[in-house]
């Protein structure tokens, strides 16, 4: 009898554990909480900021010999691929979310990457039923939603990662003619022979198709030259984002002793000051006068005139469904299936965040080549270890046009590059008819300039 009440008691022991595991496991925030108090109670259950930050929350067996080497590995590589602080800190105080962000967070549930298998076997409320893949889900579509009010998109496409370029960007028409003039004044330079045009011409795709860009005195930069086209949808300006906005990256180049080397913004006043007829329509629009601030934000106002809409995919996306092909189609499909569209996302397919270059393979150990400053990409800016070779990653609009690929120029080919990124970013080697199809898909994203679909003299 005794046996048999201490078996009872037993089973009643571990029913009650089970029961409580199953609540643990199959927990659901509340529907009558804000979306964003839904989401961050997800995060938490999930353990996600126990590794995606840089102020990990360690657990107890941490301190383990084998699982703590196990887990600091683990959160190693989770803080270099994403770190969420920020997306945190923007829900807590209501603010839109980046859509790299969103991309990203939606990619792990969809695949089922996260939380990993040996995590939540042992915080057994981390996994992700089905109704929090729900929960997380419908607040990234959203948010995303709340990012892109001003292009119509066709239902189907309405929670894609990639929206259509706007048609234009309001700016002062006044404005915009006088930074075309000086966009493509040589007297911006010391020796009045280089321009922004020079390595950013309007008509070979925004580019100079050189690995590095030549500038005073044959002198050779040290990082490829994006294209200026849709740069006015960049969350920052250069590869390492030392520029917030389109205005202070025009006052970069001219005093760039190895690209246009005038001593000061002095310098460049007083040869267009020499010019009356431009000193008077320059006075008309500015007040008070030539000087560095209004220089740039004259060239800046004219950059936002340099979008490219109507693409095929962007008429794609609008809802002409035979604007792109199957292929096309397909390698758009295998673009988001091996994780391209978590940073190339948004109007420009990219220019939202800084990701590293070589998260599965050092690509500067296989690019036999000496190690330049530009290489350590954010780091030279912040100085911190984490952003050693962490880029602004590029947008992909017209990208057929722009050659060649990646910070140093590197890379020849789009073949080549859709190569270098699933090797070193995926750690996997796409078979031929894979990367045609992604590459095919790429072409699509050439769009219209001043009505007319952009080309390339250098291409012709």
């Amino acid at each position: 009898m005794k046996r048999s009440t201490k078996l009872i008691v037993a089973l009643l022991v571990v029913v009650a554990a089970l029961a409580v595991i199953y609540r643990l496991m199959h927990r659901v925030p509340s529907a009558d909480l804000e979306a964003n108090v839904q989401m961050q109670q997800i995060i938490t259950d999930a353990g996600c900021l126990r590794c995606h930050t840089s102020t990990p929350e360690l657990p107890f067996y941490a301190n383990m010999p084998v699982a703590g080497k196990i887990v600091m590995e683990d959160v190693s590589k989770a803080y270099r691929a994403f770190d969420m602080t920020q997306m945190e800190k923007d829900m807590k105080e209501g603010r839109s979310l980046n859509p790299v962000d969103l991309a990203k967070v939606e990619k792990v549930i969809l695949d089922g990457k996260m939380p990993q298998a040996k995590y939540y076997l042992v915080h057994w409320g981390a996994s992700f039923n089905d109704a929090k893949k729900e929960v997380a889900l419908s607040w990234v579509k959203h948010h995303r939603m709340g990012l892109y009010t001003d292009v119509a998109v066709a239902p189907d496409f309405i929670n894609e990662p990639i929206r259509p370029i706007a048609d234009s960007i309001s700016v002062d028409v006044r404005k915009v003619v006088l930074g075309n003039l000086l966009y493509h004044d040589t007297r911006l330079s010391a020796d009045n022979t280089v321009s922004c045009a020079s390595c950013h011409g309007l008509d070979t795709g925004g580019v100079d198709n050189k690995q590095y860009s030549e500038g005073v005195g044959g002198q050779l930069g040290g990082v490829n030259a994006p294209t200026v086209y849709n740069a006015a949808y960049n969350f920052v300006q250069f590869w390492d984002g030392r520029a917030g906005t389109l205005a202070e990256q025009a006052a970069g180049p001219p005093l760039n002793p190895v690209e246009m080397a005038c001593e000061s913004f002095d310098q460049i006043i007083s040869k267009l000051a020499e010019d009356k007829n431009f000193v008077v329509a320059f006075n008309e629009v500015y007040p008070d006068g030539l000087n560095e601030k209004n220089i740039t934000n004259a060239i800046q106002e004219f950059e936002k005139t340099l979008l490219t809409p109507n693409s095929r995919f962007d008429r794609y996306l609008k809802g002409q469904k035979d604007a792109i092909t199957a292929d096309e189609i397909a390698g758009y499909d295998l673009f988001k299936k091996y994780d391209c569209a978590t940073c190339h996302v948004g109007e420009i397919l990219g220019g939202q965040s800084y990701e590293l270059i070589g998260v599965q393979h050092d690509y500067f150990a296989d690019r036999q080549a000496e190690m330049t400053e530009e290489d350590n990409g954010r780091f030279k800016q912040t100085k911190a270890e984490r952003d050693r070779h962490r880029f602004k990653v590029p947008g992909l609009r017209n990208i057929e046009l722009t050659a060649p690929y990646f910070h140093d120029g590197s890379m020849a080919t789009m073949d080549d590059a859709v190569r270098a990124m699933a090797k070193y970013q995926l750690g996997i080697d796409l078979p031929q008819p894979e990367v045609d199809k992604i590459v095919a898909f790429l072409r699509t994203l050439t769009g219209e300039y001043k009505g007319k679909l952009l080309t390339n003299k250098n291409m012709i």
